[in-house]
């Protein structure tokens, strides 16, 4: 009879793969790097199949570990669910939830609390990432994210936004469309890897108003939160996303100075692997989570009556 890899074994091989290295998974288990060696080695020849290729330091997975490595992770995360549901109040439910970088600062961050107090104490892992994400590899079990980046897993479109253009009460003033050129105004640019941010040229032909070269005049900023502060500090006029923006906008701290709005191309998707989809807390986050953006994207702030002009 062909001897069957030990727990331990597989545990050993599947922290290697996931955080990338023997060392890693060394801290993570409470042993050495050299008894993480042994146990994976062992594993591999009670298989026949070699799972690492080991390169200097690193060890990168071969063909039969990446086949490998996901099934195991769903195996282990419903072990530990297993626990959870015998142990009760013993454990905790764990979440990795990972949204854009710009979202994790600031908007859901302070959100988390409400999710805690209505659904209970949680251990939750918040990243700001950007596209694309590594599931497996950093066992995410939830992601927010600009357009359908990851159709390989199961993926919804939650919701469709704009931009705004917004900026703080003190410059708002008797502000047209045709004056917006002459503000100083905040572009977003998501850099060369992320998706197109509505530029301030798009809003203008959208107006149908020719700005000349005053539309690419002003601040820049590299992320949407961070062109949301500029313009709640009074250093211009911002295209915000809904979003990013209702808030301010109903607290007083943004105004809305014109009221054409510009649609973005894409929705807001939710992608969670079916390794997570069966879990109790995922379900209960993905519901939230949803019922947030929505919330936000559909503030009154963000329809007022149109002025008598239309802009």
């Amino acid at each position: 009879m062909v001897a069957l890899p030990s727990l331990r074994g597989l545990q050993a091989f599947e922290s290697a793969a996931r955080t990338g290295s023997f060392a890693a998974a060394a801290e993570e288990l409470s042993v050495s790097a050299a008894a993480v060696s042994q146990l994976i080695r062992t594993v591999e020849e009670q298989m026949g199949r070699k799972l690492f290729h080991r390169v200097n330091r690193r060890v990168v997975l071969t063909e039969a570990g990446v086949e490998m490595l996901p099934r195991l992770t769903m195996a282990f995360q419903e072990i530990g669910s297993v626990a959870r549901d015998v142990g009760g109040d013993a454990f905790r439910p764990r979440l990795v939830v990972s949204v854009p970088p710009s979202m994790a600062m600031g908007w859901l961050s302070e959100r988390l609390a409400g999710f805690i107090a209505s659904h209970g104490a949680a251990d939750i892992s918040l990243r700001g990432d950007d596209d694309p994400v590594p599931f497996d590899r950093e066992l995410i079990d939830i992601r927010l994210s600009y357009g359908p980046h990851y159709r390989e897993h199961p993926t919804e479109d939650i919701v469709r936004d704009a931009v705004y253009p917004v900026c703080a009460p003190s410059l708002a003033g008797a502000i047209k469309p045709e004056s917006l050129a002459g503000l100083s105004l905040i572009h977003t640019d998501w850099g060369p890897t992320g998706a197109a941010f509505p530029a301030w040229r798009n809003w203008f032909e959208a107006a149908g108003i020719d700005p000349g070269r005053a539309a690419q005049r002003g601040l820049s900023a590299n992320s949407s939160r961070a062109a949301l502060d500029l313009a709640v500090s009074g250093l211009g006029v911002a295209l915000a996303q809904g979003i990013y923006c209702a808030e301010a906008l109903e607290d007083g701290r943004l105004v809305r100075p014109v009221a054409r709005a510009l649609e973005l191309r894409q929705p807001y998707c939710l992608t969670i692997p079916e390794r997570s989809a069966r879990r109790d807390v995922v379900a209960a986050f993905r519901e939230w989570l949803i019922a947030e953006c929505r919330r936000a994207v559909r503030s009154p702030a963000l329809i007022p009556a149109p002025s008598p002009d239309g802009s």
